[in-house]
């Protein structure tokens, strides 16, 4: 009896076995956070996978994303985050300003790898220092006035005669951006015709309000909103007459003038190694950030055509890509 038991209880300890190593190990799940809209096709879920391809994770085969967008309605982004932590996510990756806010109000726990081209991370707060986080977060951020500057400076180069440009702002991201553009416009005695926006609902009054000032030339600071709204934007000014420059290629490739910023198939690849070096034990307080280092400057020399302005040759000379 006693050795019937004990050859019953092997049995039942090999079948456990057998059903522990049938068992798939449990995927880890990162949490993505967006304010604005998925696309077909969309540049940023595709270039996160090759990111944390070339980190080596396959998204469903060896990790999981889950992500949420908040569809241009940035109130809804602290309960977008509260559905990714109860999803017990390793990791957020929120992206601008607005979800970096809403991710920091929720956790201070939680590894945070920011994506974002608006904000100074330690002005704001998050971090300690650049090359020391101290906290919780960590990830990839824009020095946004040496941009702001220079976004001046190539719509001045097309536009020389512009002393009254309209800066499309969306208010979400802070006034880092919009600080530094009124800083260098004041050194050169333009001025400023703010078109501030908080919502994907506001866009188009902001611009509506903003042009009847009838501004020369128009910059558009960096905003998910705004390069989601690439095409319709440059539908707008250009039926002004208005020529323009945002940060974002969608501008020109919606027919708008120029983009000049990161290239941000490159930017989010960036976020990979972020990832793994996390998942493996590192704390985003080791991590330091990341400054973009990967820049397009596109010019579209049909929209310039339609504008009736020229884009000078020494511009042209440090052009990525030109749309003819």
């Amino acid at each position: 009896m006693k050795r019937r038991t004990f050859i019953a209880g092997l049995a039942a300890a090999a079948a456990s076995v057998r059903r522990t190593r049938a068992q798939p190990a449990k995927l880890p799940v990162i949490g993505f956070l967006h304010p604005g809209t998925p696309e077909s096709g969309s540049l940023i879920p595709n270039a996160l996978r090759e990111g944390l391809r070339d980190a080596g994770y396959v998204v469903d085969e060896t990790i999981k994303v889950e992500e949420r967008w908040a569809r241009g309605r940035p109130e809804i982004l602290p309960q977008l985050v509260q559905e990714l932590i109860q999803l017990r996510v390793a990791l957020l990756i929120p992206t601008a300003r607005p979800s970096i806010e809403a991710a920091r109000a929720a956790t201070r726990d939680l590894p945070l790898i920011a994506n974002d081209l608006e904000s100074d991370p330690v002005a704001s707060g998050y971090v300690e220092s650049l090359a020391h986080p101290g906290g919780n977060l960590t990830g990839v951020f824009l020095d946004a006035p040496s941009l702001c500057g220079k976004w001046l400076q190539q719509i001045l180069d097309v536009k020389p005669d512009a002393s009254r440009i309209a800066v499309l702002w969306d208010t979400t991201t802070g006034v880092y951006q919009f600080n530094a553009i009124k800083t260098a416009a004041q050194a050169r005695s333009i001025e400023i015709v703010a078109m501030d926006f908080k919502d994907n609902a506001g866009l188009e009054a902001a611009l509506d309000l903003g042009l009847k000032q009838r501004p020369q030339a128009a910059i558009l600071l960096g905003s998910p909103l705004i390069r989601q709204g690439g095409a319709r934007i440059a539908e707008i000014l250009s039926s002004q007459g208005i020529p323009g420059i945002s940060q974002f290629r969608t501008f020109p490739d919606g027919g708008g003038l120029m983009s000049y910023g990161p290239d941000l198939v490159h930017l989010y690849r960036r976020l990979g190694p972020y990832v793994a070096q996390i998942l493996h034990g590192a704390r985003p307080a080791d991590l330091p950030i990341e400054r973009p280092t990967k820049f397009e400057f596109v010019v579209n020399l049909k929209a310039a055509k339609a504008l009736g302005v020229t884009v000078p040759g020494p511009l042209l000379a440090n052009v990525d890509e030109v749309i003819e």
